[in-house]
């Protein structure tokens, strides 16, 4: 971030100050636009540059032991970076702060002498310096922007704060999400312009470290313009599945090949490299560690190392026995019948087979549509969703298929293209494709034989070009047998039937709600009440997944900052009181059916039945459906078989 002078620059500065506070906003180019961006986010806080703020989190003693037990690896490839950097400005009234991407302060060193200064407005360990709770700020404004930055004096929005000059650089994990920034505080006295590159430069190499010790058994490429440039802070290094996927990366391998975070897990080596990942592996093993000159995909060179990971698999064998690393992949979290599901899919996704989905309201269809799309060579173009049960019926015609201009009364004048166009080169997705209407599905028929759509009002066709995936809850063979719904529409959209599991019916609910509250809450160890897991577990969910994420996500914004534990206080009302009455209900009724002696041995014994049948026969699924070892399960189905009533 670009500042005014310490000196010269103040009396600016300070003017640019009193203008924002006093009207809001700041002629151009009076400050810097982050800067200014980050005041407004301050405002918007409700803080007040001086005076009485509202309290701010600090957490105790043990609470934060529990925040560092959570941050454990990236506190512990921190920690002698951290070292390094504070003996770059050891005895200059400074500090070296790590924080996790919430703006919780985890980890610092610093000047004994600075330390107590620090103290005094809570810059230290267990406080928050997230915007909203310290104004503008290096480390707050960091993970607020996701870049560097540097905060001098009075650019820091609480007046208390101002004797402070601070640079701080966001950190990122080996998949590209925020871990947290690490930060330079000091004496605004001592600012020094080189902090903000010595800060940067530091962050890389805690970014490096993490990587090369998550990825130290897969495949790694390391990657730099000149051969002299491997091995130093400003290499890239890439991470690859063993059948040749990008499974991490550093920032300068990103920025190097032109890739986002979002590009991990979802990008072939082959796509960005003129090179095949069998040749380079096949390159590493008889060359060692010599570089190797390659062209990018952009039209650049680079040298490249490889290093074939601790636990090598041969060419020709990877592709088998590594799993893939696709955006289908991170819906599996270990139900077998959504895994079948999700391999079929994988192996037509890019092949101009048609996909129909069948299951319940909620169950994740478009979630499932969507990951189809991501993981196919469609992935560049667009995702067109169309719910064809939402669109009014006297409008989905021109919704799906366009018009041209003036077509009808209440067109727009320019015309419109449809979905069907909008998809071109992607994937349309039909949803619930059962409840549209007749004489539309004969037209859908059409544009899928002739691969060309028709606008109306305009004779003149339009080759499309997309992959098709349509979802429905109705039985389309018995909508086909009534008359409701075209046997060769059904036939030309039936390439391969995929049938979702219910929420009911699925094994893997402990690990799908913890992928849930990973995904809400990234950087938080959040997890269920023994009572609520039990009571999730044991529920029906009719509304399915679509019902669990919205309770799952009323229950994390409920969450107080430092709360962990998703209890009954935390979860929606109406959905609270039927998971408690559920149980009472249960006993209540198994009271009134069993004499009094055999009460407890039979209700024992029918909940024993029911959890199994639940659990489709899996016994460690029951015995944590049932709260008990599975020895104890064991124990309990032999007493049952012999009549033992022990």
């Amino acid at each position: 971030m670009n500042h005014p002078h310490p000196r010269a620059g103040a009396p600016l500065l300070r003017q640019a100050r009193r203008l924002f506070l006093e009207q809001g906003e700041l002629p151009p180019g009076l400050v810097d636009e982050r800067l200014l961006r980050s005041w407004h986010r301050s405002r918007g806080a409700g803080l007040e540059p001086v005076g009485r703020n509202p309290e701010t989190p600090r957490l105790s003693e043990q609470h934060l032991r529990q925040a560092l037990e959570r941050h454990q690896e990236f506190v512990a490839h921190a920690e002698p970076v951290m070292e390094y950097l504070y003996a770059q400005v050891q005895a200059s009234h400074s500090m070296v702060v790590l924080a996790d991407n919430r703006g919780l302060l985890v980890h610092a060193l610093g000047d004994p002498d600075f330390l107590g200064k620090a103290e005094r407005v809570a810059l230290a360990p267990g406080a928050s310096w997230h915007e909203q709770h310290r104004g503008t700020n290096a480390i707050g404004t960091a993970l607020a922007e996701g870049a560097a930055v540097e905060i001098h004096g009075a650019e820091h929005f609480l007046e208390r704060n101002t004797f402070l000059t601070c640079a701080a650089a966001p950190i990122l994990d080996p998949s590209g999400k925020l871990l947290g920034a690490l930060d330079i505080s000091g004496d605004h006295r001592s600012h020094h312009p080189h902090t903000q590159g010595l800060v940067r430069t530091a962050a890389q190499m805690i970014e490096n470290r993490l990587l090369l010790s998550r990825h130290r058994r897969h495949i790694r490429l390391h990657l730099h313009p000149r051969a002299e440039g491997i091995g130093t802070v400003a290499e890239g290094v890439l991470a690859l599945s063993e059948d040749g996927w990008i499974v991490g990366a550093n920032r300068a391998a990103l920025a190097m090949l032109g890739l986002q975070p979002a590009d991990l897990g979802a990008t072939p080596l082959e796509r960005v490299l003129d090179s095949r990942s069998e040749d380079l592996l096949d390159w590493g093993r008889r060359q060692g560690q010599q570089a190797l000159l390659v062209n990018t995909r952009r039209g650049g060179r680079l040298f490249l190392q490889i290093h074939a990971g601790k636990a090598p698999i041969p060419v020709g064998t990877a592709a088998q026995s590594t799993p893939p690393q696709d955006a289908l992949a991170a819906l599996d979290t270990g139900d077998a019948r959504l895994k079948v599901a999700l391999d079929k899919a994988r192996k037509v996704a890019g092949k101009p087979i048609p996909l129909l989905l069948h299951g319940e309201s909620g169950v994740g269809k478009e979630l499932l549509a969507q990951a189809i799309h991501r993981s196919s060579p469609h992935r560049e173009g667009p995702f067109v969703a169309v719910n064809c049960a939402a669109l009014p019926e006297n409008l989905i015609e021109a919704e799906l298929f366009g018009y041209a201009p003036g077509a009808f009364s209440g067109a727009r004048k320019e015309g419109s293209p449809g979905r069907l166009r909008e998809a071109h080169g992607g994937t349309l997705f039909l949803d619930e494709i059962g409840d549209m209407p007749l004489n539309l599905q004969s037209r859908l028929l059409r544009v899928l034989q002739e691969r060309q759509v028709t606008p109306l009002g305009s004779g003149k066709p339009v080759a499309v070009d997309f992959a098709l995936v349509c979802a429905t809850h109705r039985p389309l063979r018995q909508e086909v047998e009534a008359g409701r719904f075209r046997a060769d529409l059904y036939y030309r959209l039936n390439g391969l039937t995929l049938t979702l599991p219910a929420l009911r019916e699925r094994s893997d609910f402990s690990a799908l709600v913890a992928r849930l509250l990973a995904e809400m809450a990234p950087g938080r160890s959040l997890a269920l009440a023994p009572a609520v897991a039990r009571a999730f577990a044991d529920y029906a969910w009719p509304g399915n997944l679509r019902q669990l994420a919205n309770a799952l996500r009323t229950a994390t914004a409920l969450l107080e900052a430092d709360e962990e534990c998703i209890d009954w206080s935390h979860l929606p009302d109406d959905l609270a009181e039927e998971l408690q009455q559920r149980p009472l209900a249960a006993d209540a009724a198994a009271t009134m059916e069993q004499p009094a002696p055999d009460r407890l041995q039979e209700v024992s014994r029918l909940a024993i039945q029911r959890a199994v049948a639940a659990a489709r026969g899996n016994l460690s699924e029951a015995a944590r459906r049932l709260g008990i070892s599975r020895n104890t399960l064991y124990r309990k189905l032999k007493a049952g078989a012999t009549g033992d009533a022990s």
